[in-house]
């Protein structure tokens, strides 16, 4: 946010939107709008972040708490706009306080995370990156790779339970 902020570095926003976008969206979707009017409102969030980047103080905010706080405004607005009652105010994530240990083992289980990743076939791990990191649907997989769905599909399956198998000593109940 500060590259933006600092220097309108675009790669930044375009991490940031990256970021943001689907948890924006999936905010507003739990609060009842629908997903295409959800989808119009995180654009004009995500236009308002860039356009407002300037106002952001890190020593009054996080991130996530700015960008979520623009998001509510433009829903109040919207339903101020539609005469219909707002919306109920939806639980953020709320980052837990700085524990240490939580962070080493938070690294460590990263680390051993991405080494199982490492393990997959090349297939599986390309449609899982796509899927779980790159934030895609199985369509849109299909659509950039040219894959048939049900391979895709496969691949996912064959891939998680090979990951839940390699990391179910990584959770300990």
């Amino acid at each position: 946010m500060l590259a933006v902020r600092d220097n309108r570095d675009r790669a930044a926003f375009a991490r940031l939107f990256a970021h943001f976008a689907p948890r924006v969206k999936g905010m507003l979707m739990r609060s009842g709008m629908g997903a295409a009017a959800a989808e119009d409102v995180v654009q004009d969030v995500m236009l308002a972040v860039w356009h407002k980047a300037h106002q952001f103080d890190p020593a009054r905010a996080q991130v996530s708490g700015w960008v979520y706080r623009i998001a509510r405004n433009r829903q109040v607005d919207l339903a101020r706009k539609a005469g219909r009652p707002l919306p109920e105010e939806v639980e953020t994530e709320t980052p837990p306080e700085a524990d240490p240990g939580a962070i080493l083992g938070l690294a460590q289980e990263a680390g051993e995370l991405r080494a199982a990743l490492a393990r997959l076939t090349p297939d599986q791990r390309e449609v899982i990156s796509r899927a779980y990191l790159g934030d895609l649907t199985h369509g849109e997989i299909r659509e950039e790779t040219g894959l048939p769905l049900g391979t895709i599909k496969s691949r996912i399956r064959l891939g998680l339970e090979r990951l839940r198998h390699e990391l179910k000593d990584l959770r300990r109940e």
